[in-house]
């Protein structure tokens, strides 16, 4: 079974591995595997404060701050695909990329398969295998501020969630080659699996130029 996760990376601060997973109940996990021994440990990502939220009981001695400090800021930035189980140890395999209970299930929906996110992120990757957020709002902004569309949607003061809305189905079409635009909830789940990439919001940025074209009206 594939899941929606990034590659692994290998942690300095412990002997261990880590992948962050898409989670069905929205936001993102990460899930640590100590290489020596067969403990493992998985934590969700406070959308807020961009902090570690382990589940249950996690040993200190194993698994410390430190750990899952390093996890989030070498998983940020890499983009999700659709990848196969990670096998540490024998004793792993059987549920070794399950983040019970709160895996990604076939049912969501799920925009890493769409041509607009590969497109998206084909464009934004850099040389280290994370997207370059300020070159992609950039990129997004610079078509906001030739758009009639937007400058009419501000000048009617639009909210600037609706904004963004349009920029970036209209935006993702077009990196896409497509002739027609992701719909409300597809463009919604799209922009939501960028930002579990980053939390930050990945189009933090973006949104600030709007509210600032806003406040000029």
């Amino acid at each position: 079974m594939n899941i929606i996760r990034t590659t692994a990376v290998e942690l300095a601060a412990i002997p261990a591995i880590a992948y962050k997973q898409k989670l069905s109940a929205g936001g993102a996990g990460i899930k640590i595997f100590r290489l020596d021994t067969d403990a493992s440990a998985v934590f969700s990502i406070d959308r807020r404060t961009g902090e570690a939220v382990p589940y249950g009981k996690t040993d200190g001695n194993l698994f410390p701050p430190e750990a899952f400090e390093e996890a989030i800021a070498l998983t940020t930035g890499l983009p999700y695909s659709k990848r196969g189980k990670i096998t540490v140890k024998p004793v792993e395999e059987k549920d070794a990329d399950d983040l019970t209970p709160e895996t990604v299930t076939d049912d969501k929906l799920d925009m890493v398969d769409s041509d607009e996110y590969r497109a998206i992120i084909e464009r934004y990757t850099n040389e280290k295998g994370k997207i370059n957020y300020l070159l992609m709002n950039k990129d997004f902004m610079n078509f906001a501020s030739k758009s009639k569309t937007v400058s009419d949607m501000v000048a009617n003061k639009a909210g600037v969630d609706d904004i963004i809305l349009f920029i970036i189905q209209s935006r993702a079409a077009f990196i896409a080659g497509k002739k027609t635009s992701l719909g409300d909830d597809e463009a919604k789940a799209l922009i939501e699996t960028l930002d579990e990439i980053d939390p930050r919001s990945a189009f933090k940025e973006l949104s600030s130029y709007i509210i600032r074209l806003l406040a000029k009206k």
